[in-house]
This record gives structure tokens, C-alpha cells and sequence, in this order.
């Protein structure tokens, strides 16, 4: 299948590369130091073409584990905190070493999904990354793991790398994974297995992405696949490579059809609007009539308290909620001004009604068309959204 054509190369682009446990690490739990070092060699040959470069580096726990001699991976999220504080700044000082030889700055930036749920931090991240950009410093990029609670977890690298991409308005995400490209099925346990190298459409895969990771990751096929919605919706282009052969960033920015590509986006939402898309955790649902559906949908138009047939979840004003048609079939996400209670009290009724059955003037829209983000990947599925505290991490 004919790959299509590259941004050039030579134009300074933003750049979010994003390698796995799997792929940083040998089965004994040590530190792949070849691998490490074309990885830091790769990464700083873009950094001198001109391009902004940012690591999302796994592998804490996975280090932190084979310098405690720990047989496998710790079950509670208390001992995997111990673990990663202790593998965290062994792997920085790896880092540090190898790109210390090639003279090249680096800084380690840890993560929380809280730093990208509150638009003040989220902001705030932004320009700590263009900061580091302006300094010409890679980026080295992990979750918090040491601080983390469970509910405030992004669960996987490939999500966070994808979430920081959106955030910085990357051009590229790559992620390096321990299979060259995806497939219609894991190839490890199906021989039948056909390679795919180009995804138009995320809609339009048929494939069985499993359920099994790495022993040491946390991820497969499925973290892959959520994270190429949130980056192929914001515009991104994203790539799923062998982390083995780090240098094949260079030969597909040229061009060269390797691994799987995913098209990003045409028109993708501005910032606050992919903020409001990926960075949030919807908090509950709201079910809509046709004529809402259409009109949010096809219209353009904002979200009213008349087309509101059903409400879910206990949400707070201003919480990111998530719009679905009456079979539950999602048409967009959003910032709700009423509360669960208030707005089970006004749903099916008209605007004007609002200030008589609340007792005070509230919004005339229940989600403003500013504030709201259409999905249309979801839309068609017949799997329920999910909501806050549905997650698995």
C-alpha cells in the first residue's frame, strides 16, 4: 500500500519520539545501552537539522527493578512508586552521559495527569517546553510515578506521549515499541498475522490488538491505537516503529514507507479545544435528542438544556462531559455550566424557563459551542463511553 509523502524533512518541525520498556531494556531487566546510544545519537541529529525534539522515555520501573534485583514487576502502586524513584534517576543518568558526549543539554520534566487537567497547568507546561526549546535542550518526558495517585495516572507513555504532543502542537509522534509496524493480529501468537503500513482512517481498522504487553511495559497494541486518536485528531502524524533500529525516524521523515503511519487530521481544533478533548477525564453523560445531536453536530451550534433527554455521572459545573446520541453512541466532549443536580432539574426544558425552576439566572446554554469539541471517530460505535473511574490504568 503507497505511503503518502512525508513532510520534508528539512523544515524544522516538532518532534515527540516515545520508546518503551521493551525496547530500553534486555530480558534481564538491564539497560539495552546500544539501543540508548543510536537513540541519543538519532534524537540529537534532529535536534541539529532544526527541529524541536521531546523523549518519552519508559522504563523507571523497569531499571528500578534490576537495580534492587527484583524479579518481576512490582503488583501495588506503593512498591512501583519505590521502584521508579529509584530507577528514575539511574536512567537520567544514563541519559545525561550519552547525550553529555554528543554536547547536547537535556532536562527531565515528570507529569501527572493533573498537570494537564487544570488549563493553568496545562498552560504552564507549554511554556516550560517552549522555554527548553528556546534553550536548545531535549526534553526527557515520564509520568510522576513516585507522587502519582491511581485516579491521576495517564496509565501508559504511549497515552502521555500523545497528550504531550498535542500540548506542544507536535508535527510527529513516534513511538517505538517492540514490533516493526501493527498488524492485523499479534504476530507472536498468529503466523497469519498481515503487516499495515498505512491508516487513513482509525474508523476503518479491523484488526485484534489483544490485550498482552510486554512483560516489563505496561502498554500493547490498544495504548498504541488511543494514542494515535488523540494525535491523528490534533493534526499530528504519528508512527509506530521498531525501537531497535531508533534511526528509522530519519529514513521515514525522508520518506521511507516504514513501520505504520497513521494521516493526521485534516482542520484539527485549536488548543483549548484539544485541551478540552484529551487533556480532561469526562466526569459524567448526557444523552441527546435527533434534533440537539444535529444541531451540535451538523449545525454548529451549542448545546441546550431542551435537547437533553438523560443525564450520568455526579459532575461539578465546568467538568468535561461527553455528548451521546439516545443509543449512547458519542457525538462530542465538553465543559458543562450546570451541575449533575441542577441540570437533572432543567433537562427537556426550554432556556427561558431556567431562572423560574433554579431560582437564579444561570447560563442559557447547558455546553457553549466554544467549550465544545465534536468526536466523530466515536461516532458509530456501539461501545459506551467512558467516564471517570470507568478508566483501567
Amino acid at each position: 500500500m503507497t505511503i503518502s509523502p512525508s513532510a520534508n524533512a528539512q523544515t524544522s518541525q516538532t518532534i515527540v519520539v516515545k520508546i518503551g520498556t521493551s525496547s530500553l531494556t534486555s530480558a534481564n531487566g538491564q539497560l539495552a545501552l546500544s539501543v540508548l546510544a543510536r537513540l541519543v545519537e538519532t534524537l540529537c541529529q534532529l535536534n541539529r537539522q532544526g527541529h524541536r525534539v521531546i523523549l518519552v522515555s519508559s522504563g523507571a520501573v523497569g531499571v528500578g527493578c534490576a537495580r534492587l534485583g527484583l524479579t518481576e514487576r512490582p503488583k501495588s502502586i506503593e512498591q512501583k512508586q519505590a521502584v521508579a524513584a529509584v530507577g528514575q534517576g539511574r536512567l537520567m543518568r544514563v541519559y545525561d552521559d550519552l547525550f553529555t558526549v554528543l554536547d547536547q543539554p537535556i532536562a527531565q520534566v515528570l507529569l501527572t495527569r493533573s498537570d494537564l487537567m487544570q488549563r493553568a497547568r496545562y498552560v504552564n507546561s507549554y511554556h516550560t517546553f517552549q522555554q527548553l526549546f528556546n534553550l536548545n535542550v531535549i526534553p526527557i518526558v515520564n509520568e510522576n510515578d513516585t507522587v502519582a495517585v491511581d485516579e491521576l495516572k495517564f496509565g501508559d507513555n504511549d497515552t502521555l506521549s500523545a497528550l504531550v504532543a498535542s500540548l506542544v502542537g507536535a508535527q510527529w509522534l513516534f513511538l517505538l515499541t517492540d514490533v516493526d509496524r501493527l498488524y492485523s493480529a499479534d504476530p507472536r501468537a498468529n503466523p497469519d498475522a498481515e503487516p499495515i503500513t498505512w491508516v487513513q482512517h482509525l474508523g476503518d481498522l479491523d484488526i485484534d490488538v489483544g490485550d498482552r504487553g510486554s512483560a516489563w511495559g505496561t502498554g500493547g497494541m490498544i495504548t498504541k491505537l488511543e494514542a494515535a486518536r488523540i494525535a491523528t485528531s490534533a493534526g499530528i502524524r504519528m508512527a509506530i516503529t521498531n525501537g531497535q533500529t531508533p534511526e528509522n525516524i530519519l529514513k521515514i521523515l525522508a520518506g521511507a514507507p516504514l513501520g505504520t503511519q497513521f494521516a493526521p487530521k485534516p482542520n484539527p481544533s485549536n488548543a483549548r479545544k484539544r485541551w478540552i478533548a484529551n487533556g480532561l477525564r469526562p466526569s459524567g453523560l448526557l444523552y441527546l435528542d435527533a434534533g440537539a445531536v444535529r444541531a451540535i453536530s451538523k449545525d454548529g451550534k451549542s448545546l441546550l438544556s431542551a435537547g437533553i433527554v438523560e443525564i450520568e455521572g455526579d459532575f461539578q459545573a465546568q467538568d468535561a462531559v461527553v455528548l451521546c446520541d439516545r443509543n449512547g453512541q458519542e457525538i462530542a466532549r465538553g465543559l458543562v455550566n450546570y451541575n449533575h443536580h441542577d441540570l437533572q432539574q432543567i433537562r427537556g426544558r426550554r432556556s427561558s424557563e431556567i431562572s423560574m425552576i433554579l431560582g437564579y439566572d444561570g447560563a442559557e446554554t447547558v455546553v457553549h459551542r466554544d467549550n465544545l469539541v465534536l468526536n466523530p471517530d466515536a461516532v458509530g460505535s456501539d461501545m459506551k463511553p467512558m467516564v471517570e473511574g470507568e478508566y483501567s490504568h
